[in-house]
């Protein structure tokens, strides 16, 4: 089963964020993980996936327009992604940046796509994603590793 990680990313933060969801998913035995930023991903990557993990740097207290984009442009899939996995991370320029009501944002698009979302897990912090300021810490990298993980692990359960 494969887990998409989909991501915009700018100056390079999120897509670091991204790689090590990444890493997280491949630690899954019976899980493969998909990497496409948000010029790369097809329909096809949506539909094969058994869950998405979606980042995307704050703007304005949103998701990116890159990001928001591919969302809107796959609305045709819509029903074909209900039942599986939905996560979200985000990165910031600021501590009080948005990246929650990103992630909400990005979460949010998932139950409208009949998603079934998961925050991190309570090992990393236990609320909506995963989320740094500017690039990620070591802390931020060890969160992403485990909601990759956790993903993972609730894909496959899904799929039973």
């Amino acid at each position: 089963m494969k887990v998409l990680v989909l991501y915009y990313s700018k100056g390079g933060n999120t897509k670091k964020l991204a790689q090590a969801v990444m890493n997280g998913i491949e630690t899954v035995e019976g899980i493969q993980g998909v990497l496409r930023d948000t010029d790369t991903v097809t329909k096809e990557d949506f539909l094969e996936a058994g869950g998405i993990i979606a980042g995307s740097p704050v703007y304005f207290g949103s998701m990116a327009a890159q990001l928001k984009q591919v969302f809107d442009e796959f609305v045709s899939t819509r029903r074909k992604m209900e039942g599986k996995i939905g996560a979200a991370f985000t990165t910031s320029g600021d501590a009080t940046g948005g990246k929650e009501t990103t992630m909400m944002g990005i979460l949010q698009t998932f139950l409208i796509y009949g998603m079934v979302v998961a925050g991190d897990p309570l090992a990393a912090t236990g609320h909506y994603g995963v989320g740094c300021v500017g690039a990620p810490d070591e802390k931020s990298i060890e969160n992403a590793e485990k909601m990759g993980k956790r993903v993972g692990e609730l894909a496959l359960k899904l799929s039973l």
